[in-house]
Order: structure tokens, then sequence, then C-alpha cells
């Protein structure tokens, strides 16, 4: 089975390719994609070495399936024409989250809408992914009306200029070019992407409206603050959820522990709880700190901690490839 990665020489691409291997995805043949500058560079994949191509010849090389993460603008661009090469594409951008002709999906939540139809298929954001396999299970089970969330995200949603402009600050070197408006290295930015017209950023109202299409109730509420911090890898939410039912607490332990992708880390006496430290490389959700809001009625605190280039990203396209594989959709 040959398998595109579109923009294979990136940090997520670079994971995406790890985490094929490490997953024993049955890979015959990788095709190593990028734009034109990195064309011809070689890409290494369980001890082989593969040349990085062009998206003209990857189409004309026949994949089973393309996953891309190359960014919006190029997913907008060259993913419609694997498509219609027939070649179903797993795309890691914004580019087709909201697009309402498009599924946007998480394995542990909705894989079931995936169909032999779907050619272009959306991976939603790091942030939403890690929250939305916490609150499927106790949807299904208390129905959730609202949600406010607030996160903490490693730099490495940014890139790699991000981690360098953070190891840059961390030693005093000003000749790193700087991708955050402000020094990042002992701070704290409550700003990820652009600013838009409501207040909020792009990245907290990707929260709201793929939180609502993924779960496919448009009723749950959900407001988010979406911050930036000095970690380098793995991303952390504080999360209150409010719910229509009321709950017991070692019932929800129980729910959750039993949940798959999900790992319960929740004994304060001991001072065991998610850390982003320990999510690196990880494809679980981490959750812990699960206890009641003593403010509200039926509401719920948690803490939830995800590896954001592994399930927030490179596992879960990896995953939906899996699922339409076992489906028979590739």
């Amino acid at each position: 089975m040959k398998i595109a990665v579109v923009g294979a020489t990136g940090l997520v691409g670079t994971e995406i390719l790890k985490v094929l291997a490490e997953r024993n995805f049955p890979v015959t043949e990788i095709i190593p994609v990028a734009s034109e500058k990195s064309i011809g560079k070689q890409v290494e994949f369980k001890g082989k070495q593969f040349t990085v191509v062009g998206y003209e010849d990857a189409i004309k090389m026949k994949p089973a399936v393309a996953i891309f993460s190359a960014g919006g603008s190029t997913s907008l661009a060259v993913a419609p024409l694997f498509a219609e090469a027939g070649i179903p594409v797993i795309d890691n951008s914004s580019a087709w989250r909201m697009d309402p002709t498009k599924k946007l999906v998480v394995p542990e939540v909705n894989a079931n809408v995936i169909t032999a139809e779907d050619k272009i298929i959306a991976n939603p954001n790091c942030s939403t992914i890690q929250m939305v396999v916490v609150m499927k299970p106790l949807h299904d089970k208390y129905k959730i009306k609202r949600v406010v969330v607030s996160t903490y995200q490693s730099v490495t949603g940014t890139g790699k200029a991000a981690v360098d402009q953070l190891f840059a600050e961390r030693v005093g070197d000003d000749s790193v070019k700087k991708v955050y408006p402000h020094k990042i290295d002992l701070n704290v930015l409550p700003h990820i992407d652009v600013f838009l017209d409501n207040g909020y950023t792009k990245e907290e109202m990707k929260m709201v409206n793929e939180t609502k299409k993924i779960m496919g109730d448009d009723n749950i509420a959900v407001t988010a603050t979406t911050v930036r911090i000095p970690t380098v890898g793995g991303h952390s939410e504080a999360v209150n959820i409010e719910f229509e039912n009321d709950f017991d607490l070692e019932e929800v332990r129980k729910i959750l522990s039993e949940t798959e992708g999900v790992i319960v880390q929740d004994d304060v006496k001991n001072f065991v709880y998610p850390m982003p430290i320990n999510s690196h490389g990880k494809d679980e959700v981490f959750v812990g700190r699960i206890r009641r809001d003593e403010s509200q009625a039926n509401t719920l605190n948690l803490w939830v901690v995800a590896d954001n280039l592994r399930k927030g990203a490179a596992t879960n396209a990896v995953q939906i490839a899996e699922y339409m594989l076992k489906a028979n959709l590739l």
C-alpha cells in the first residue's frame, strides 16, 4: 500500500511518518511530498530512504491515501487534485474543517460518519481533538449543556520557528526571527492565531465551532480562552463541563478509564496528574484533577493533556486512515 505524506519534511509530517511506522500501518511505499524547495531531499521511513517528490508526481504514483500537513493554502489548492484522481485525502490544516460538505473526524468520537464518497476528510484542531475525546463518553451519559475551556498550549503548535524563538530567548540570542509579537520565554501569551471582530482569536472560535460539528450537537455551548505557554510539546486544558443531569464522581472516573484513547491520572494525594512533559510521544489523551465544580450544579472540572503533534495532529490522521482501511474505504 502506497501512502503519500504531503508536507513530509515539516514538524507534523515528520511525526506522521513516525506514527505510521510505530503503529505498523501496512505501508509498502512511502511517497514523501513537499514544496519545490524540498524536492529531491531524502526522507527516512523504517530504515529506508525515500525521495521527496512534487504534487503532480505524487498523484501519478497513485497512493491509496494522502495524509496532508502542508498548511491551509496548499490544502485548498492541492487536496482537490488528489481527490479528483480518486485518492482520499486526510487533511491536517484548517482549510476544510468547517466546510459543510467535508467530514471533521476524531475516530474515537465520530469515525462512523466517513463514507466511500468522502474524498477529503478534515483533521480537527489539536486543542479540540483532546477535549472531545474526553467529552464524548460523558455527553453520552450525562448530556453536556456548556463547556468553558482555557488552554495552555505548547510552542510546537506554532511550528519549528517558534521552538527556535523560545530557545534563542532562553540564551539571550536576539538574532533569531520572531514568530510571536512578544517574548515567549518566561511569559504567557493569551493570543493564539489572529484576533477576530468579536474579540476572540481564530483558535478560540475553532474550538467552539469544531466541537459542535464533531459532537454532532449544535446545542452544546462552548466558550474558550486559548493561551500560548513556553513549553515544548504537549497542550494542557482546564475544562469546565456543565451537564443536564447530575453525575457521580467515581462513575465519571470509571467511564473515562474505560474510554478508548483516554488514560486517567488522578491521584492528587501522591501528586499524580497529567503534565505535558509526560505526554511526549504518547498517542493517548490524559485526564486528571477530576472534581465537582462546587459553585454550580451538575458541573465538573477536568485537566486534560495530550501531545499536540501526536494525538493533536499526526496520530489522529493515521487513526482516520486505520479506520478507513478497516471499513474497506481504502
